[in-house]
Parts: structure tokens; sequence; C-alpha cells
């Protein structure tokens, strides 16, 4: 009886300490087109994943998104060969995906609705979470990929686990920081081209380095 009790308190205590971590990824709120979000702490982050400035040899043209998902990162290819550098969460084993699409649908604040796959996987989810819900996945912003005028089913968009960032942690979304999903979503009109790779260096030539 002891014994069980101790496991019990042992288990409550580890709740807490993952709560109390978890909690340690947040600084404050932030209001955002009248709702209001949870900022994140970046001094709790690896400054990898911080967005930056980087140099970018590519032949896509600017304006295009680049997603490298084996080394976490996202670029958006801007002028004088640079590009903006975005940590990202990517698809965990079985869920990644690879391939050209479009920005052909940009959301405020989106609704979320699990696909059909995912209720399969877990009935225990809502059909629907509003925009804005402090339960809801996408955050602040997101970014739908299209292919040949049909949505691929695949989001650019917030993340309500900060932790989250650098790792295969989704069902082949790609996730960001709410602070970067906002700055790219102002970057990215409709009709933005995005391209998802394995690697970059996979499928560059031979001329083409990223630093």
């Amino acid at each position: 009886m002891l014994s069980g009790l101790a496991l019990v308190a042992v288990g409550a205590t580890g709740n807490i300490v993952q709560a109390a971590t978890a909690k340690s990824f947040f600084a404050g709120t932030a209001s955002d087109n009248n709702f209001v979000y949870r900022k994140t702490n970046f001094a709790k982050i690896d400054k990898r994943w911080h967005r930056q400035i980087v140099k970018y040899f590519s032949s896509e043209p600017v304006g295009t998104v680049v997603v490298d998902t084996r080394h976490h990162f996202l670029y958006l290819i801007m002028e004088n060969k640079t590009a903006i550098r975005y940590g990202v969460g990517v698809g965990k084993e079985g869920f990644k995906w690879y391939g050209r699409a479009t920005i052909d649908r940009r959301a405020l604040w989106p609704q979320w609705v699990p696909p059909p796959e995912m209720l399969k996987r877990r009935p225990d989810l809502p059909p629907m979470i509003a925009g804005g819900a402090p339960d809801n996945p996408l955050g602040p912003r997101a970014l739908y990929l299209y292919r040949d005028g049909a949505d691929i089913g695949y989001r650019l968009h917030g993340t309500l686990e900060p932790w989250s960032i650098g790792t295969d942690a989704s069902s082949g979304c790609i996730r960001m920081f709410p602070e970067d999903i906002i700055d790219l979503y102002q970057r990215c009109p409709i009709g933005t081209a995005v391209e998802v790779l394995p690697h970059i260096a996979d499928q560059a030539p031979a001329s083409t380095t990223v630093e």
C-alpha cells in the first residue's frame, strides 16, 4: 500500500516538474488581432532556432520558401544571396512529405479541424477547435499548401509547444514559433512557392552552399 502511494506521489511530482519545465518556455503574453497568445521565451531556446538572416545561394526565385526537414530549417529566399532562416518542427517518422506546393490560402487565427486520418488515430480529439482558442494547435496564423489547385492537407503554422521546434514532432505540417509564423505570414502572399526537401544538399546544384 505504501509503495503504491509512493508511486502515485512520484508520478504527481513528475507531472509538476514537466508542467514547470513547459511553463519556462513562455514569457508573458501578447495581443494580436483581439486574441492573446503566450510569447516564446527565446532565452530558453537554442540560438540556432532563432530567426536570422543568413547567406543563401540558390537558383530558386526570391520569395520562395524552402524547408530543409533534416536540419529543421525553413528559408525564405531574399535578395542579394540571403535568406531569412527560421527554426521549425517537422513531421515525425512516417508522416514526412516532400515536394513542391504553393500557398493558396492564408488565415489569421484559423480554426483547426483534425483530418479524418488523425481522428481515427485520436478519437478523443474534438471535431473542431475555434480560432484563437488557447488549445488551438495552429496558433496565430496558418499558410495552407496546395498543388494543382487542390489542398494537400499540410500547413505552415504556429505551435503551442515551442520546445518541439528543431524536432520531428508533427503529423506532417511545419511548425513555427508564434512570433515566426506571424513574421512569415506577412512576407508570403497568395501564390508563394514552397519546396519541402529531405535535405537541401541532396538536391542542390554543386555550386549551391548554405551557411
